[in-house]
């Protein structure tokens, strides 16, 4: 990363860091989950940084391309989050949500599309708003690249596994 992007996400942090003491002062919300928000809005701001990087297969490098899983394990590493490389690793990770519970920056994990027994794709919640949320992922589909895509829709609904938080202590 460029020195310039570290100091604007210095300056976002300590931005949101004031805004999120204020906040507390005036709301009563906990400092804390006002900058897990912040820390939310973050990741989903720096995820749609690549909208329209292509899809490539088994890639993790901005530069040639995404697959989900290596988009979803780029974009959370840069806010020091570890998380799997590959999509079959979901499965087992993260606290499962209910769709009242959706947040933005949580992991949404569905199927193959192929096999139901499988994990096969992963997308970030961009848009929060239980099983109508949208959400940013590397498509292999029509897209071909980081695209944003509304869960509701068929092909995503009936692939749909869980929901998970890898935020959120």
């Amino acid at each position: 990363m460029k020195s310039s992007s570290y100091i604007f996400l210095l300056f976002v942090l300590i931005f949101s860091s004031f805004i999120a003491k204020e906040k507390e002062k005036a709301t009563n919300i906990p400092f804390e989950k006002i900058i897990i928000q912040a820390n939310r809005d973050s990741i989903v701001a720096y995820a749609k940084k690549y909208l329209g990087t292509p899809y490539v297969y088994a890639s993790s490098d901005p530069k040639k391309g995404f697959d989900c899983s290596g988009f979803v394990s780029y974009v959370f590493k840069n806010y020091g989050v570890a998380l799997p490389r590959s999509s079959g690793e979901y499965k087992n990770i993260g606290t499962k949500l209910n769709p009242e519970e959706f947040k933005v920056g949580d992991i949404l994990v569905f199927y193959g599309y192929k096999n139901n027994n499988i994990i096969g794709h992963l997308g970030i919640i961009c848009e929060a708003n239980g099983m109508q949320s949208k959400f940013i992922h590397a498509s292999s589909g029509k897209a071909q690249c980081v695209t944003i895509t509304s869960l509701d829709t068929e092909h995503y609904t009936k692939r749909f596994y869980k929901c998970i938080d890898v935020l959120s202590k």
